[in-house]
């Protein structure tokens, strides 16, 4: 398996095709995955907002003095928000299409003082798009970082995807002793994202595309890494 950064894109701006952009710098073959921060996806999608656009509600008011943050930012999580699980000491939020995040992956680096970048609306969807428009069977993965329940740091996730399968299921084959599994669920898309977030760098280094090639893995089936609500256990804790 070999990885390769796609390097000499240029600032990302609304209406960008990054498809024709990342083509005209990388030869892509059937196989490779594209991996791309969710930043310039959404950046191309128009997804910035000023925030004197927001008017604060009393309840975001309420939370931004929790959390110390300016309530229009606030406003603008609970707008792109299904669900806010945690509103002291952060916020943690559900967005709407099932990622569970810090301030619903609302960034504020590298857009200005007084505006923000939403998440794509529909980070599959766009990965969708992406993909038809490369010209080959090729994978496409969106990925955002995001911290880790019982761990230090940040890491790279998958948001989006298409062409590839969220999980690989492992459940029915055996162990070295011949054992078989029961319960593994192989959640590939976040492992090939976090390998990505290594080769794309944090903060100023401005390489937000990265391909895979040489790895096999399954193209269909494992449909979502975002746990069904009947089956999380920790979502109706924090509510409590």
């Amino acid at each position: 398996m070999q990885g390769y950064v796609i390097r000499g894109l240029p600032i990302i701006k609304e209406g960008d095709d990054i498809a024709s952009l990342v083509k005209s710098l990388f030869n892509f073959q059937d196989g490779d995955v594209l991996c791309l921060a969710s930043t310039i996806v959404a950046k191309s999608e128009g997804r910035f907002r000023e925030l004197e656009s927001y008017h604060p509600t009393d309840r975001a008011a309420l939370i931004a003095r929790n959390v110390g943050k300016d309530p229009r930012f606030v406003q603008a999580v609970l707008d792109e928000s299904e669900e806010v699980l945690l509103d002291k000491p952060f916020l943690l939020a559900v967005t709407r299409f099932g990622h569970v995040g810090i301030n619903a992956g609302i960034d504020q680096s590298n857009v200005g003082d007084a505006r923000i970048l939403l998440l794509p609306e529909n980070p599959s969807t766009s990965a969708e798009r992406l993909r038809a428009s490369l010209g080959k069977e090729c994978a496409v993965i969106i990925t955002d970082t995001c911290g880790r329940p019982f761990r230090s740091g940040v890491a790279g996730v998958a948001i989006g995807w298409a062409g590839i399968a969220a999980l690989r299921d492992w459940r029915g084959e055996r162990d070295l002793h011949g054992k078989a599994l029961e319960i593994t669920l192989e959640a590939i898309v976040d492992e090939i994202a976090a390998m990505a977030n290594l080769l794309m760098g944090e903060a100023g280094d401005g390489t937000p595309a990265v391909v895979f090639r040489g790895l096999k893995y399954p193209r269909s089936g494992g449909d979502s890494v975002f746990m069904a609500k009947d089956k999380d256990v920790i979502r109706p804790r924090l509510r409590r």
